[in-house]
């Protein structure tokens, strides 16, 4: 699986990408996402409707799996393999991860005292999720070049403090993907452009 010229190509593409993590600031949390590749032709990104909870921010959106940081985790990177393992049923072997992307944190501070790290990992194409109930409603695969293609931009209006504000979005069937989801997949999408696998 990992001598796939498409993984191969990934891989280097996200080694040449990869600049210095933010010096480290004690007063923000940390969390880890994951975004899961499926080896089918064309490669799919698993992504997971949240499932409505009361009290999470993130509630009902789209999402990469993933979620902070715990004690108990040694790193990050165990962090998002951890958070995928729970919300989607997925294990994500180590020698699977193909890198990381540069982390980030949500646009909107003030609400988001976090720092996101975004890890790229590849899985068997007859890989199959399953939604954990409390917490995830859907777990979608999404073919990459729709992702890069002019069918999937849109925007999205969101009432905020300040009245509504327009998100640019990325859509695939009912689903809108916007947010911090939206920048990290835009971000990853330059690479995969660059390793030639959209």
């Amino acid at each position: 699986m990992l001598s796939d010229a498409r993984i191969q190509a990934l891989r280097t593409a996200l080694d040449q990408h990869r600049t210095p993590p933010p010096t480290p600031d004690s007063s923000l949390s940390q969390a880890a996402v994951l975004l899961v590749l499926r080896l089918t032709d064309p490669l799919e990104l698993l992504l997971i409707e949240r499932a409505e909870k009361e009290g999470d921010p993130w509630s009902g959106h789209m999402a990469l799996p993933g979620g902070r940081r715990e004690p108990r985790d040694a790193d990050l990177l165990h962090t998002a393999l951890r958070e995928t393992w729970e919300e989607t049923g997925i294990r994500v072997p180590h020698e699977y991860v193909l890198g990381a992307l540069d982390q980030l944190r949500p646009s909107y501070r003030r609400r988001f005292s976090l720092l996101i790290a975004p890890f790229v990992a590849v899985v068997p194409l007859d890989t199959r999720g399953v939604p954990a109930p409390a917490e995830v409603e859907t777990v979608l695969w999404v073919p990459l070049p729709h992702l890069a293609s002019e069918a999937a931009v849109d925007e999205i209006l969101i009432e905020l403090e300040e009245g509504s504000t327009a998100f640019p979005a990325l859509s695939y069937q009912d689903y809108v993907i916007w947010g911090l989801t939206h920048r990290i997949i835009t971000g990853f999408m330059e690479v995969a452009r660059e390793a030639g696998v959209v």
